[in-house]
């Protein structure tokens, strides 16, 4: 009997324990971070890929605070009216715990009410209208890793006029932008427009609608700047728009002496295309980094590893960066709650794949703002070269587009060309 009495006690402490151990397990329920992104562009889907991996490197090494990650999406398709949708469910059904993000300027706007409403720690990627600075000052929970227009604008002047010093034959007196009809490439214009004066350039603009959201004819605003004459000309737009754009200018007999484009992402096989030789366009980073910086290296190489192809949009290394920006907060915060992951994520010093490093610091009317300068790249000869910086310059820039042969001017800093090319064999 009292054996029989020992092994009940025995077996009753037992299942306790089962059930213990078993509602801790079920506790320990996974970290959620939480995005909106478009399906139907290959910036958003890059961007998803990107983000993935961060977390499946992040999981393989424990996870966080003993937990696991995971990423929900929401899919905006680019379209405004589904993009408040899409938080509104992240936060209220899926029930994340951060949100990261993003992509266009107009869809954060359509957000931005929500985000308010519910002050969610948001760390954004995307997103570079001045509108949405300004709307977003004084919210302590929020934190920009994406320069704003009127910095990447004043960025990229400065890449500008280093060129110009280095060549005579250069001159930007008339600049024309054909932009987007939306924030975003509203305010890619308005940041232009308050840099012109102090830079030294008369400046045009013109919109269109973009391919992403069913345009088809840019001939219109390509005439007005066909007209003008620029010396330089700057379009603002989507993957979509790419090929278009150049063909349409074509058609119409638009050559300008440079011709520049600002997209997120541009097509896999523009490189190949016969009329992007001599394109020069800005962007924050191309994969043709991963030779002149490890960061970057290191992320392309894991990132084809993982995907079988190479990233190829600018914000797939701004989403990855996000991750792991919330992840070293996570870990020196070691909680969810709101005001410690805040003080540990104004505490971030991260060497970031895009080549920049992100610390955050106050801008014009935010307390958290983090950025990368621009990169200007042109295709060459079927590759994609970078121009600048010079630290980072593999070829030299080509003047005037179209190319006419070896009688273009070439441009650059040449011993910083040189050093990086051969640091470029030398790591293969």
């Amino acid at each position: 009997m009292k054996i029989k009495l020992i092994i009940g006690v025995m077996l009753a402490v037992f299942l306790t324990g089962l059930f213990i151990a078993a509602g801790k397990v079920c506790a320990l329920e996974p970290i959620k971070l939480g995005t909106v992104l478009p399906s139907n562009d290959l910036t958003g889907t890059e961007s998803i890929k990107a983000m993935k991996l961060a977390i499946k490197q992040i999981n393989a090494s424990g996870g966080l605070l003993g937990r696991q990650v995971e990423l929900v999406w929401a899919d905006d398709e680019m379209k405004l009216d589904k993009a408040a949708p899409g938080l509104e469910k992240l936060v209220n059904v899926d029930k994340v715990d951060i949100l990261i993000g993003g992509m266009a300027s107009g869809s954060f706007t359509a957000m931005m009410p929500l985000m308010k409403k519910y002050q969610k720690v948001t760390v954004w990627n995307g997103v570079s209208s001045y509108k949405v600075e300004e709307a977003m000052a004084g919210q302590d929970w929020f934190f920009h890793i994406y320069p704003w227009d009127y910095q990447i604008w004043n960025n990229a002047n400065v890449g500008w006029q280093q060129i110009l010093q280095k060549h005579a034959g250069l001159k930007i007196k008339k600049v024309f932008m054909a932009y987007e009809d939306s924030p975003y490439g509203m305010g890619y214009f308005a940041g232009a427009k308050a840099s012109a004066e102090s830079f030294g350039y008369e400046l045009r603009g013109g919109t269109f609608v973009t391919g992403a959201r069913g345009g088809l004819d840019y001939r219109p605003v390509l005439k007005q700047a066909r007209d003008f004459k620029p010396d330089l000309f700057v379009w603002v737009g989507y993957e979509k728009d790419c090929v278009p754009i150049m063909e349409q200018s074509k058609e119409i007999g638009f050559n300008p002496p440079m011709f520049c484009g600002w997209p997120p992402a541009w097509p896999v096989d523009m490189a190949s295309h016969p009329l992007s030789e001599g394109v020069t366009f800005y962007t924050m980073w191309g994969q043709e980094m991963k030779n002149v910086n490890k960061a970057s290296k290191a992320f392309c190489d894991t990132y084809y590893k993982e995907y079988k192809e190479p990233p190829t949009s600018f914000l797939a290394p701004f989403a990855y960066t996000n991750v792991m920006i919330v992840a070293e907060a996570i870990k020196r915060a070691g909680t969810l709650e709101k005001a410690a992951l805040i003080k540990a994520l104004e505490a971030t010093d991260y060497l970031s794949p895009v080549g920049d490093r992100f610390t955050f610091r106050k801008s014009k009317y935010i307390n958290h703002q983090a950025a990368a300068q621009p990169k200007f790249f042109q295709y060459q000869k079927g590759k994609i070269e970078i121009i600048w910086p010079w630290e980072f310059a593999t070829k030299k820039l080509v003047y005037p587009f179209p190319p006419k042969g070896d009688g273009n001017i070439a441009v650059a800093d040449e011993s910083a060309t040189a050093k990086n090319v051969k640091k470029a064999k030398a790591k293969k």
